[in-house]
C-alpha cells in the first residue's frame, strides 16, 4: 500500500471569475495503510459538472464550499483496489464521492459508496445518463416541469448531459422538444441524433426571433440550465400556467459578483403573470432514485435515451477540461479518464 501514491487536485485559492491554473495545486501523497473497516478505491472515471464552480466560492449556497487545501468536490466511478471491509471486495466496481483525485480511502459503510454493474453498462455512464445528470433531468422535468402530452418543452444547454436527457424524455412523454445550444454542430446533434423537434443556436445572433419561430404555440415548460439571454428570450413566450424548473444558470457562474447578476428568478419573477418557477435539487428525490435508475436504464437499453461523452485523458488535465465545460466546449457529459477500465 505504501508504494501507491494518490494524485489529487486541491483548491488553494478561490477563483475570481474563470478558474485559473494557480487556483489549484496538484499533489502526490503516499496512501497510508488501511484501517479496519476501510476500503481503497481507484478512480477510473471522474465527473465534471457546472455545480463545482459554485462550490469553489465561499458565498452562501445549498452546500458548503470546498475547503481550501482539499480536493474539489466530485463524483467518480472506480474499482475497489483493497479492502478491510466485509461489505466490499477487491475488484468491486463502485460509484463514490471522491473529489478530484486518483484514489479514495473511505469507510466500507460510507453511504456515498454504491455498487454499479460494469457488465450491464459502461462505468462512465453511471456519472452521466445513468447517474446524477440523468436523475436531475428525470426529476426536474417530471416532478417540477410536470409536462403533458402535446405541450412544448424548451431546454437550454440542450447538448449537455442534463439538457440532452430532458429533451429526449420530453419526447417520450409526447411533448414537442425544443433545445437551445451553442453552434451548428451542437444543434445538429440535438435534432439529428437526439430527436428534438428543433434546436435554436443562441450564437447565431437571432435568439429571440429563432426561438419564437421554433415555438409557434408558445412554451409550456422551460428547463433552465443557462440563465442570461436565453432566460430573457424565453420569458415572453411562456404560456399561462407554464412551469420553469431551475436546475442552474451556468452563464453567471464565473461572475465576479453574483449579487450583480440578473438571475432566472429576477427574469421570471418580474413578469406580469409569473410562471411557476423554482430551483430544485436532485437530492430532494433521493428516496425515489430506484425508480429513476430503473427507468433511465430501460430507456438506454431500448435505444430511446441516447448520450455522448467528452473525455479528457489524465487527471492532470482536469482543470483545463473544467474550464472547457464552463465555456460550453463539451458535447454531452464531460469526464476525465483517470485510469483504465477494469
Amino acid at each position: 500500500m505504501s508504494e501507491l501514491h494518490n494524485t489529487r487536485i486541491v483548491l488553494v485559492r478561490r477563483p475570481e471569475g474563470e478558474p485559473q491554473d494557480d487556483d489549484f495545486e496538484i499533489q502526490s501523497l503516499p496512501i497510508p495503510p488501511l484501517a479496519e473497516g476501510e476500503i481503497l478505491i481507484q478512480v477510473v472515471w471522474l465527473s465534471l459538472d457546472p455545480y463545482m464552480r459554485g462550490r469553489m466560492s465561499d458565498r452562501k449556497s445549498y452546500a458548503p464550499p470546498t475547503v481550501l487545501g482539499e480536493p474539489v468536490t466530485a463524483e467518480a466511478t472506480g474499482v475497489v483496489a483493497a479492502s478491510r471491509s466485509e461489505r466490499w471486495h477487491q475488484g468491486d466496481t463502485v460509484c463514490v464521492r471522491s473529489g478530484w483525485q486518483s484514489y479514495v480511502v473511505t469507510r466500507g459503510d460510507d453511504p456515498e459508496v454504491t455498487a454499479v454493474d460494469a457488465k450491464a453498462h459502461p462505468l462512465s455512464s453511471y456519472l452521466g445518463v445513468l447517474g446524477m445528470p440523468g436523475r436531475t433531468a428525470y426529476f426536474g422535468l417530471l416532478r417540477v416541469g410536470k409536462p403533458r402530452a402535446g405541450e412544448t418543452v424548451v431546454v437550454s444547454a440542450a447538448a449537455g448531459a442534463v439538457g440532452s436527457a430532458v429533451g429526449q424524455i420530453a419526447k417520450l412523454l409526447g411533448c414537442r422538444a425544443v433545445g437551445v445550444a451553442g453552434g451548428p454542430v451542437k444543434c445538429r446533434y440535438v435534432t439529428s441524433e437526439l430527436g428534438f423537434d428543433a434546436c435554436v443556436d443562441y450564437k447565431a445572433g437571432n435568439l429571440e426571433a429563432d426561438l419564437a419561430a421554433a415555438c409557434p404555440d408558445g412554451i409550456d415548460v422551460y428547463f433552465e440550465n443557462v440563465g442570461g439571454a436565453v432566460a430573457r428570450a424565453v420569458a415572453p413566450l411562456l404560456n399561462p400556467g407554464a412551469r420553469v424548473p431551475i436546475c442552474g444558470f451556468v452563464s453567471a457562474y464565473n461572475a465576479p459578483d453574483m449579487t450583480q447578476v440578473e438571475t432566472p428568478f429576477d427574469v421570471f419573477g418580474s413578469l406580469p403573470d409569473p410562471p411557476e418557477h423554482r430551483f430544485f435539487l436532485v437530492f430532494d428525490y433521493a428516496a425515489e432514485y430506484p425508480e429513476a435508475n430503473a427507468k433511465l436504464a430501460e430507456w438506454v437499453a431500448q435505444g430511446k435515451l441516447k448520450y455522448r461523452e467528452t473525455v479528457a485523458h489524465g487527471i492532470e488535465n482536469t482543470v483545463a477540461a473544467f474550464r472547457g465545460l464552463l465555456r460550453g466546449k463539451n458535447l454531452g457529459k464531460q469526464l476525465v479518464a483517470v485510469a483504465k477500465e477494469p
